[in-house]
């Protein structure tokens, strides 16, 4: 792309702007509320449509529901980046809003299993492979739109609004749930409550939808569009052509891999790690990130702000970089400072699992639905659910797995076997077992409150989070630069969804895996550091700067 000189000449937002801004970033809010609530709610949603299936059909149900959820993105983008390029970005966006929208609100209304039978889940996964498809065209269209109408100089800090819509539509989705849950009391909403959530989303859809026909076309797109330069084959000239692929392949591996698992390490999996690594209760951690997404969300401006001024590249490396050199002192902290009786059993009270090797498989399980049956498989997955450290002795070929803690050994069981009431009868046993010399070796069952430093906890979940603002502030404007007029919305959508669809959304269960496999409850952590390190080795050497990018330039 050509480069043109940045405007610094300083002046207000025009009312044309600030509605471009405030347009998308509400879309964009509510597209994400719609997309959290089925997370947010999967176990209701799961007992609802799910309970009368057999285990075969749940399990297809299992893959197809985690593949709307992550998978579906990519090709999310495809579909409507490729509609963007061809139609302009005002009405594709329009588009997924409606999709997302319409989608959501069917979830609200839809009979559950007992209703309609199988037909229910069925449909739910349909409305789930939708909601997918639509987020992954509207990010980068909200983006792609508000960087086109931001005036030179300043696409950092309009784009950075576009970024904290997935805070706050997090944010909205859960307190409309506690709202309704509060009102109607735990059992109305398990029953039917849990349907209010997603019927309000037809007012936040109808309010979207009404704002966004107001707005005009982009500028970029109108000035090449009567030139005669939109793409006739987005796709292809984004993916066919090696100058167009290499650039959207640094895009993801230089750039966005290493935003998604910074990301999704302060947001998401510092949560899993206080809840299900420290024993903290779901309350206080959810109170807690809570604080700590509040205090760091205008930092999303601030760096946005900021790569106007110093570039993309520095911010958002260099947010990945002391993010990668610092998440072992700072997850170390929060075991110092959220359960201190955890640390000093990790310390005190080593454990050793001893088992044949080629019993012992990386228990990989991103749809939650395999079963790891060998007495290998079975005590590490305990252990390391209780958040205990082992070290790994190699066993004789063909023995089954012993726990040894202190002078105890514990004998696990294969299950591979055994009848569903068998195993189930010596798991129970086992797992009675483990946790009665756990305890005894010191390790705590759950975080003590009175013992918890709530103040330096929020400190060290603030840092994490702002080491997101630094990765994800400046994004859109780096992804939107680095591509031509006539291919851009289908080119930054591909490496962003992959990079926060697929190494994003895969972090919490490779990185419990990793901690399996070690027998380290920090082990999870090498996940996104190497990732967030290869990102900025590569960002570093290999993506060009792209703040002075002329980005009305078609070619």
């Amino acid at each position: 792309m050509t480069t043109a000189s940045v405007n610094t000449t300083a002046r207000g937002i025009t009312p044309e702007e600030r509605k471009v801004i405030f347009a998308s970033s509400l879309g964009t809010v509510f597209e994400w509320y719609d997309f959290y609530l089925y997370g947010s709610l999967a176990a209701i949603i799961a007992k609802q449509f799910f309970a009368g299936t057999d285990p075969n059909t749940a399990f297809i149900f299992a893959l197809l529901a985690f593949a709307a959820g992550f998978i579906v993105r990519p090709f999310g983008a495809l579909v409507f980046g490729r509609l963007g390029d061809l139609v302009g970005r005002k009405y594709t966006f329009l588009v997924t809003i409606l999709i997302m929208g319409a989608s959501t609100f069917i979830v609200g209304i839809l009979p559950n299993y007992n209703a309609i039978g199988i037909t229910a889940p069925i449909i739910l996964i349909i409305l789930r492979i939708l909601q997918g498809l639509a987020l992954g065209g509207e990010y980068g269209g909200a983006a792609t739109y508000v960087a086109e109408h931001a005036p030179e100089g300043r696409r950092g800090a309009f784009t950075a609004w576009i970024q904290t819509t997935a805070t706050l539509g997090l944010f909205l989705s859960l307190l409309v749930i506690l709202g309704v849950r509060t009102s109607v009391g735990e059992a109305a909403f398990a029953e039917w409550g849990w349907r209010i959530p997603f019927l309000v989303s037809i007012l936040l859809l109808a309010i979207s939808v009404w704002i966004r026909l107001s707005m005009n076309e982009s500028p970029a797109f109108l000035k090449m569009k009567s030139e005669g330069k939109v793409s006739k084959a987005p796709l292809t000239e984004a993916f066919g052509q090696w100058k167009n692929l290499k650039l959207v392949i640094l895009a993801l591996i230089g750039l966005t891999a290493g935003q998604a698992v910074v990301w999704y390490t302060g947001q998401f999996y510092a949560l899993f790690f206080l809840t299900q690594s420290l024993k903290v209760d779901g309350a206080t951690a959810n109170i807690l990130i809570a604080m700590a997404l509040l205090l760091a969300t205008p930092f999303f401006i601030f760096f946005g702000s900021l790569s106007d001024k110093i570039g993309r590249k520095p911010i958002i490396l260099g947010g990945c970089l002391i993010a990668a050199l610092t998440y072992f002192p700072i997850f170390s902290g929060l075991t110092h400072f959220a359960n201190p009786a955890l640390e000093a059993a990790l310390k005190k009270a080593p454990v050793i699992v001893t088992a044949d090797p080629a019993n012992c498989q990386f228990q990989f399980n991103p749809t939650g639905t395999k079963k790891f049956t060998s007495s290998c498989d079975i005590v590490k997955a305990k252990l390391s659910a209780a958040s205990v450290n082992y070290e790994n002795v190699a066993g004789a070929p063909g023995s089954v797995a012993t726990v040894t803690i202190g002078d105890k050994v514990i004998t696990s069981y294969d299950a591979s076997t055994l009848s569903k009431e068998e195993a189930a009868a010596k798991d129970k046993a086992l797992s009675k077992e483990l946790a009665d010399d756990i305890k005894a070796a010191g390790y705590p069952s759950k975080a003590d409150p009175d013992q918890m430093n709530k103040p330096m906890v929020l400190l060290l979940l603030f840092i994490l989070v702002l080491y997101v603002t630094m990765v994800y502030g400046p994004i859109a404007a780096a992804l939107v630069e680095m591509f031509p007029t006539r291919i851009r919305y289908t080119s930054m959508s591909m490496p962003y969804h992959i990079g926060n669809g697929w190494f994003g959304g895969l972090l919490p269960t490779t990185s419990f895996a990793l901690v399996a496999f070690k027998g380290d409850i920090y082990y999870g952590l090498w996940y996104p550091i190497v990732i967030a390190l290869a990102t900025f080795v590569i960002g570093l050497f290999f993506v060009k700067e792209s703040v002075h990018n002329n980005i009305y330039a078609a070619d």
